[in-house]
């Protein structure tokens, strides 16, 4: 009987992996919406899910924002051409940049479940094309 409940436990615990989607986002030179681009840029994932960002283009790199990621996430840096997949186990609001590009707007915006922490990331300065671009990403984000 023990054998079972612990093999129904680890079944179980697997299940929730099972079901976590992988969300992919290209780095881009030039994309559907302009030069040096997130392709998606806006994604909607949940807690669990992770996401991979492709270095389809070279010289960019992906990076979590200061400021721009919930409490209790772990912040991430990519290195420069090379694909990085991030867990996203917290819920909330992650902004973020290409290092080389972010003045010029290279920026993406995920929501993992709810937007918890959308107030302070939408609080955090940005600098050259990335404000206007946050402002329609943060536009994107559903109301509770």
């Amino acid at each position: 009987m023990k054998r079972i409940l612990i093999a129904a436990a680890a079944i179980l615990s697997l299940a929730g992996q099972a079901f976590a989607a992988d969300h992919q986002i290209q780095m881009l030179n030039k994309g559907e919406k302009g030069a040096m681009v997130f392709q998606p840029d806006f994604i909607q994932a949940q807690p669990g899910d992770t996401v991979t960002f492709l270095p389809t283009d070279r010289l960019h790199d992906a990076e979590s924002i200061k400021g721009m990621i919930p409490d209790g996430a772990a912040p991430f840096k990519g290195k420069l051409n090379e694909q990085i997949t991030v867990q996203l186990d917290v819920e909330g609001v992650y902004g973020v940049k290409c290092s080389p590009h972010y003045g010029m707007g290279m920026v993406a915006l995920i929501v993992v479940g709810k937007p918890t922490n959308l107030a302070s990331a939408m609080a955090v300065k940005q600098v050259g094309n990335a404000k206007k671009k946050f402002e329609a990403l943060f536009a994107a984000v559903p109301s509770d």
